[in-house]
Formats: C-alpha cells, structure tokens, sequence
C-alpha cells in the first residue's frame, strides 16, 4: 500500500537530512533524484579471489519501478543480488534502501525468489510457509491471514499438508513465489521467476507481478526471457563482464539504440526495378513479416530522409501494404551489446 501524505513527507524530509550529512553541497536536483529511487548501488566492487565479479558498478531503481537486471552467464548480476539481500557483502561501496544505507534488518522490506529455490523439501508447506513468514517479520496470525489470501488466489488451497517433494517443480514454484511475497516487501527481486513453469502458470504469475506493482512494490526483474522483459519492464540495465553497459529507462534505452529504419511491404509490377531504385536512394536489405499477400518486402535504412518522403515515394510506385519502423528490441539490444 501506498505511504500516507505525512508518511511521505516525513520520509522525503529523513532522506535530505541524510544526503545533506554525506554531501552538505548536494545540489537540489540530485536530491530529487535519490527522492524517487527504492534503491541505489553506488559503486559496488566484489572479487573472489584474482576474479572480479562486479566493478564499480552504480544503479539506480526508480521507485514504483519494474527493473529488468540483464547480462549473460557470469556477468554478475546474482553477485549483485546476493549483496543488496546480504547474503553477501561488497568489498567496497554502499546500497542505499529507500533513502539510508542498507542495514541487516532491512530484509523485511525485501522479498527475494533465488532461480535455485529453496524450500525445505520433506516440510509440509503450510508449516514451512509459516515458518518462513515469521522470519520476515509476520505474526502466526497474520502470517495466516496472508496465507489464506494467497492460497485462495493461486488455487492451491489443498496442498497445506503436502510435502515439497511431492510437488512438481511448477507447483513448487507456486509456494516460493507466495512466500517471496507474503510480507508485502517494498522490493521483490526475482530471479528468473518464470523458470518451470508452463504457459498458462507463467501468465499467472506475471499477472500477480504486474499487480502487486501497481500496489506500489518495485521489482527487480533478472531473467533470460527477453519477451518478458519487453512485456513488463519500464526500466533496464545491462551488465557484462562486471561492469555496467546500458541503464535506463526502456524507451530511452531503444531511442538510442534505433537506425531510423522502416520495414516496408509493397505490392508492385516491377518489384526488380523498384528495388533499383530505391537502392540508390537508400540502404536496403530483405526481410520477413507475416502477410496475407505475396508483397515485395523491404528494410530501408533512411538516413537524414524523413519517412513521409519514402511513403510518398512508394505510394507513387504501387499499393503499400505494411509501413513500420523497425524499433530494436531487448534481444536485438542485449546481443549488439554484448557482442561488440
């Protein structure tokens, strides 16, 4: 639930007591800026051993957020995650939690599902919900109270005295999430959350995700399934190698990432000599969109040409069909990246 006027204003005026502490000649628009962040990580450095997993790496997470942590195999972002939930600790840095250094008991207002789950597997899982719950802050008897709710909302009120062992890894999935979060945290980090889980379970899921945002709870989103992160994430950063790449919100991550290039579909007698034409024009090259007609299809990089003169050109040619730019997506984004 969102904070009460007061709550806010009392918080707003604790956080710029504290940056005013740390840094007396903090401009005002930087102060904003920490204002509508749930958390930041200023510079974050761990090794093991010769190996340096994170270097000095620096994020901000806007409050309200859905914040996708991308990277491939061992770029660091579960270092990372181990650190803001303290299961580990930097070598050098700070995070900061809704406007104060993160402190061990903090864990309450943090809701974290590792991608290696871990549920007690010859526990019944209402006792190890509740066992779970309780060490997050709850009573036995709201812990209860929330259990009910959520039971009943995921339809698996019948599996209080199952063991984990005897369900699948889907079901399994279902329980973790419930126990991620049961107190309501602040900041829900999920780690490849729809992992196991088949189609019609991972738009549940999702559904809950986006609603418990909405509610107010900011996400931290890791996973490999760009389509997901298309889907729900306003915000994005890229780890690689230990460092940070890309961070940003999404729009503005593509903005910068776009060839002002247009997919076209145009149906045409002289396919041959209109693709001659326009060659010289422009820079083309073949591509594929699902159509009902048998279309010549293009993608035409137009430079410093603005898209009403290529229409224009092509509606004096024959009948347009298909007229698109061709945004870059997460995946398109993520391999550019990671590959140059």
């Amino acid at each position: 639930m969102r904070l009460s006027v007061f709550a806010r204003i009392k918080t707003f005026l604790g956080r710029y007591v504290y940056w005013y502490k740390i840094e007396p000649t903090i401009k005002f628009q930087n102060l904003i800026q920490y204002m509508s962040n749930i958390l930041e990580v200023h510079k974050v450095v761990k090794q093991y051993g010769n190996f340096t997993a994170l270097n000095e790496v620096s994020l901000s997470i806007p409050d309200g957020s859905i914040y996708g942590l991308l990277g491939p195999n061992g770029a660091g972002k579960t270092s990372l995650i181990r650190i803001i939930n303290q299961i580990t600790m930097p070598d050098s840095g700070e995070i900061i939690l809704d406007g104060k250094p993160l402190r061990p008991e903090d864990v309450q207002y943090i809701g974290y599902m590792p991608e290696e789950r871990g549920l007690y597997k010859s526990m019944k899982v209402g006792e190890q919900c509740l066992y779970l719950a309780q060490l997050k802050g709850l009573s036995k008897h709201d812990a209860k109270t929330q259990l009910e709710y959520w039971f009943e909302r995921l339809e698996i009120h019948g599996w209080w005295n199952k063991k984990i062992e005897e369900l699948s890894k889907g079901m399994a999935q279902k329980i973790q999430f419930v126990v991620t979060v049961l107190h309501k945290p602040k900041l829900l980090i999920l780690d490849e959350p729809f992992s196991g889980f088949d189609p019609v379970n991972a738009n549940l899921i999702k559904d809950e995700i986006i609603e418990l945002n909405k509610q107010g709870t900011s996400v931290i989103f890791s996973t490999h399934r760009m389509e997901s992160v298309e889907e729900m994430c306003d915000h994005i950063a890229l780890i690689h190698k230990s460092n940070k790449l890309i961070e940003g919100k999404l729009t503005d991550v593509k903005k910068q990432f776009r060839t002002n290039s247009y997919e076209v579909g145009i149906l045409n007698e002289n396919s041959d000599g209109l693709v001659q034409e326009l060659s010289q024009k422009f820079t083309l090259s073949t591509t594929d969109f699902k159509s009902l007609n048998d279309e010549l299809k293009l993608e035409i990089q137009l430079g410093t040409t603005a898209p009403n003169e290529l229409l224009q050109l092509l509606l004096q040619r024959g009948q347009v069909t298909h007229f698109m730019e061709k945004i870059p997506s997460v995946n398109d984004i993520f391999i550019k990246t990671v590959t140059e």
